[in-house]
């Protein structure tokens, strides 16, 4: 291994507790003595401020018969050099690739071209010159003039081995973009999911982007455990929002009568293979909508999304294919749970009847004794059915939710002990939540109520807060709405075949080293 290379770690920052390992920090040392020499010559690398680049690697390289003996401009950060006494190669990488550059010592000047030689791998230039091909057939661009634009002082880890440890990948992501090629293909096209998904709501449904807050007063919207922080001048608790639905619901109760937001949001809770707890959901809202406009245009984003990256409506995730062509499968909650565990609520109508045969089947007594037949009904397929092989592969909107755990959704009017609202499901995962939504205010407010009743009496401690604020916008007048939830983060993850989601955040939350 040459003192370019480290195979072990990657990047391993210093601090004052902390020292590098002796080898790297004589690499260290080496590149800042490189840095001085620069600065004692007057060629002090980061007084520039820009660079005219007037073309990237892949196009020149996929245009080459355009392009041969055009002169460009082009900039980069150096990722492999091959040094040959007069003349050299030397490989750069923008933000498109990477393309061979041929430099010689007669073509920059015998100065330029020592200092040349003294350029490290992850050092920036600028160059222009030539394009052509070498006698083996690669596109390379022949340098007239180089600049060294940024000066690395860090070494990055070996070409052949990567960078590998998921760990430090994820803490040093701006390492792993550099080193991992198909790390900055998810995140590009986790920027080309998010255009689609907008451009599906704003072109064909004709909804509005909007920004509602992130701090709020009352934690609403969902039935999750937030962060917590204090409003100084104020001198009030405030929470980082875990939903954006209130909000949203208030400019529909305004008249802006299709709205979205892209955001994020922000739930204290585990962290595993698909929950981060700051994530990127989209919630719209559709005046005069409602569950079945919902369905449609959750079909919708999912597919043309899918076909924007993939090409092809069949989605491939590990080894697995599930065809989001609409429509989807639609199953009831209650079937599920007979489905899968034999239990017919259908014909079940009271709660303690419920409770036994929730017993019965092997719940905890204690948990059960204080729940209503439709919290069991939830309860049981969040335990027996979510995981239960092949059920929920999907695509397939889960309806049938009982009013007990859907405090912001109508109640269906054929059976009252359930709401209008469905999950959508794909590969077992919940990737998305619809209601039509609930508008009736003295309704929202006992719900409401019930709820914060759990929480107070420690029966719930996620249970929905009262929202009074929310009810007078009801009061005022909410039309009939539809809404919808996407969990963004897990569609890209589906879409792109990351197996977690910390692999589609640019920056995932970690616990700091010690």
């Amino acid at each position: 291994m040459s003192t370019e290379q480290n195979s072990n770690t990657g990047v391993t920052p210093e601090t004052e507790e902390e020292m590098y390992a002796e080898n790297l920090t004589e690499q260290r040392q080496i590149r800042r003595q490189k840095l001085q020499d620069l600065r004692d010559a007057g060629r002090d690398p980061y007084r520039h401020e820009t660079w005219n680049v007037t073309a990237h690697s892949k196009d020149i390289k996929d245009n080459f018969v355009a392009m041969e003996d055009e002169e460009v401009s082009i900039a980069g950060r150096i990722m492999s050099k091959r040094v040959m006494g007069k003349a050299s190669f030397f490989d750069i990488q923008d933000k498109q690739g990477r393309i061979q550059c041929y430099v010689r010592r007669d073509d920059i000047g015998t100065d330029e071209y020592k200092w040349f030689k003294t350029y490290d791998i992850g050092d920036i230039v600028g160059l222009t010159g030539k394009v052509f091909k070498t006698k083996t057939g690669e596109v390379t661009v022949h340098t007239e003039s180089l600049v060294l634009l940024c000066k690395s002082l860090q070494v990055l880890p070996d070409k052949w081995d990567g960078l590998k440890d998921k760990d430090l990948r994820y803490r040093q992501r701006y390492v792993d973009l550099i080193m991992n090629e198909n790390v900055r293909d998810t995140f590009i096209k986790r920027s080309k999911i998010e255009h689609e998904l907008k451009r599906v709501l704003e072109e064909d449904y004709g909804f509005l982007d909007v920004r509602t807050p992130i701090l709020q007063t009352i934690a609403g919207g969902a039935a999750a455990r937030p962060f917590i922080t204090h409003h100084n001048t104020l001198d009030i608790d405030m929470y980082l929002r875990i939903a954006t639905e209130l909000y949203l619901k208030r400019c529909i109760v305004g008249g802006l009568d299709r709205v979205y937001e892209l955001g994020e949001c922000f739930r204290n809770e585990g962290m595993d293979q698909r929950h981060n707890p700051e994530y990127t959901s989209m919630e719209c809202y559709m005046a005069y909508g409602n569950l079945d406009d919902m369905m449609e245009l959750t079909e919708q984003i999912v597919y043309k999304c899918q076909m924007a990256i993939n090409g092809t409506p069949i989605l491939k995730y590990g080894d697995k294919e599930f065809d989001v062509t609409p429509p989807w499968r639609r199953l009831d909650m209650t079937d599920a749970v007979k489905e899968v565990t034999g239990i017919n609520f259908h014909k079940i109508e009271e709660d303690e009847e419920a409770r036994k045969a929730a017993i019965d089947y092997g719940m905890d007594p204690e948990e059960v004794k204080e729940w209503t037949r439709g919290k069991i009904i939830a309860e049981m397929f969040e335990d027996y059915c979510e995981d239960a092989p092949g059920l929920m592969d999907g695509p397939v909107f889960l309806t049938g939710h009982p009013v007990e755990i859907s405090p912001l959704a109508k109640r269906d009017p054929e059976d009252p002990r359930i709401t209008r609202r469905f999950e959508a499901y794909i590969n077992g995962w919940e990737i998305g939540n619809a209601f039509s939504e609930l508008n009736d205010p003295i309704d929202q407010y006992e719900r409401f109520a019930e709820q914060q009743r759990e929480r107070d009496e420690g029966i719930d401690d996620e249970a929905h807060p009262m929202d009074m604020d929310f009810v007078n916008a009801l009061e005022v007048g909410m039309p009939p709405t539809g809404g919808l939830g996407i969990g963004v983060d897990r569609l890209i993850m589906l879409i792109t075949g990351e197996p977690s989601i910390r692999d589609v955040i640019l920056f995932p939350t970690m616990k700091p080293l010690d």
